[in-house]
């Protein structure tokens, strides 16, 4: 995590607009920083300083419900950006940001981005489109979440996580999620999510090795996610 000009990373988000002066600038002021899995980058309810950048490693973004149960709202990956809602806004953080394996990450200060965000139009636009991105994201979530059965939502769930992932060497999607994790994902009990995953694998829609998933039949997937 050396100097952001060199960094292939700034190339999958809203960095990849800024001059090589203001690449320098954010390289003078940036602290790395090494998470841990099961640590919180972020803290539902805290102020943060400063926007982040994901060099490597993957996390989720939960919440807490009424009943205390974690939902699962979205995950993030290498190369995405975390915190410019809460610097626009100047709100507190709305979600927790838990690693979900050992994580590199940037810290650019607060100040930094808003002479950015001042100066460069094709930065600021990048960030909004990013901001309405993902508040698009929440609006299918809550439509899905009020509207599929769960046994759809787990393929969604799925189809989703191959996205973002992508593949191993063995083809299985390259993130490891307990069954508890894919549970509150899709919003049912654990016991619930165990069953319908053995269900996908008897009909040779999936294959599970331990915690890691192969589609092995993505149009079925798809069609179960359509309700098909």
């Amino acid at each position: 995590m050396g100097n952001c000009t060199q960094c292939i990373v700034k190339r999958l988000n809203a960095l990849r607009n800024l001059t090589h002066e203001e690449l320098e600038k954010f390289s003078e002021h940036k602290t790395s920083l090494i998470i841990k899995k099961g640590e919180n980058l972020m803290t539902e309810g805290n102020s943060i300083n400063g926007l982040y950048c994901i060099n490597q490693g993957k996390c989720k973004l939960t919440k807490l419900n009424t009943n205390g149960k974690e939902q699962i709202i979205k995950f993030i990956k290498g190369g995405d950006i975390l915190g410019h809602r809460s610097i626009l806004s100047d709100e507190p953080v709305g979600l927790n940001v838990t690693a979900l394996e050992d994580m590199r990450v940037c810290f650019i200060p607060k100040g930094d981005i808003l002479d950015i965000i001042k100066e460069n139009s094709q930065f600021s636009l990048s960030i909004m489109k990013n901001i309405s991105h993902q508040l698009n994201e929440a609006n299918n979530l809550i439509s899905e979440m009020a509207q599929k059965p769960v046994k759809d939502r787990l393929a969604t769930t799925i189809m989703h996580l191959s996205d973002t992932f992508g593949y191993d060497s063995e083809g299985f999607i390259d993130v490891i999620l307990t069954r508890e994790e894919i549970a509150n994902t899709i919003g049912t009990a654990t016991e619930s999510a165990i069953r319908l995953l053995s269900n996908l694998k008897k009909d040779k829609i999936i294959d599970l090795k331990g915690k890691k998933i192969k589609i092995l039949d993505m149009n079925s997937l798809k069609n179960i996610s359509e309700g098909y």
